[in-house]
């Protein structure tokens, strides 16, 4: 039905919708609720996901960020109620990290069949105020089912996981997935990854929901990041500059 999404259910009331022809594999992720929907992140922006959210619910959408990079925030553009957190207000207001030209660059680094009104000279970094403010420990009813902000710093400062404590599902954005997870920016920092990761380990986790790659993903995984981290550190490797470390099905690059 979607050339450019695939739309997966979770279960009934809760869906990915994912971005698998382009190289980034994003996940987003469509929570509804009795009153109110949640979306996690918008994706590349490449073309509009709020068509296909359209599809699925007719609820009122507030749109939660994991954090202010590009990939996550493309289709912010189509919605009128954001949430981010506090430390990346001023990221989505005006302040973005990287530049345009360095933002298109990693757009079309890997070929891939684009949707057709994808004009790659028309395409900007969503810049906007935010109508919500995240802060860690925040709770939002949804109607029978409430989302639990995590700030979880490390990947960018004002990064977030999201539970749902009946659930026990856990949006992980990119602290947890298969790949290659990234603490070498300046503006990442790879000792808060690492306690970020291990503040994970304390829920009870059902089912953890990244935001790349591989859908289907063990909660086991939070384990063996965290373990792979602390090989970093006993070993003194845990410093921006370090460079890559394979660790089999997880990479870190530092």
């Amino acid at each position: 039905m979607y050339s450019w999404f695939t739309v997966e259910t979770l279960d009934a009331q809760t869906f990915a919708i994912s971005e698998y022809r382009h190289w980034e594999q994003t996940h987003c992720y469509l929570l509804c609720g009795s009153k109110k929907a949640a979306l996690i992140d918008t994706g590349l922006g490449v073309c509009n996901i709020k068509s296909v959210v359209k599809s699925l619910t007719k609820l009122p959408i507030i749109v939660f960020t994991s954090h202010v990079h590009w990939d996550h925030i493309g289709g912010h553009k189509f919605f009128d109620c954001i949430a981010v957190y506090e430390e990346e207000k001023d990221w989505i207001s005006g302040d973005f990290p990287l530049t345009l030209q360095e933002v298109k660059k990693q757009l079309v680094k890997t070929p891939c069949n684009f949707p057709a009104e994808f004009d790659i000279n028309a395409y900007r970094i969503f810049q906007g105020k935010p109508q919500i403010l995240l802060h860690d420990g925040d709770s939002f009813d949804l109607g029978e089912r409430t989302l639990q902000v995590i700030h979880t710093p490390g990947h960018s400062p004002g990064h977030c996981c999201f539970y749902e404590p009946k659930k026990k599902y856990l949006y992980s954005g990119d602290l947890v997935y298969k790949g290659c997870l990234d603490a070498f920016y300046p503006s990442t920092n790879p000792t808060l990854f690492h306690d970020s990761v291990k503040r994970l380990m304390t829920l009870d986790v059902n089912r953890v929901l990244p935001g790349h790659h591989d859908l289907r993903i063990p909660v086991s995984l939070i384990g063996e990041i965290e373990a792979d981290f602390a090989d970093l550190e006993r070993h003194g490797q845990l410093k921006q500059g370090n460079g890559l470390f394979d660790f089999g099905d997880i990479q870190i690059h530092i």
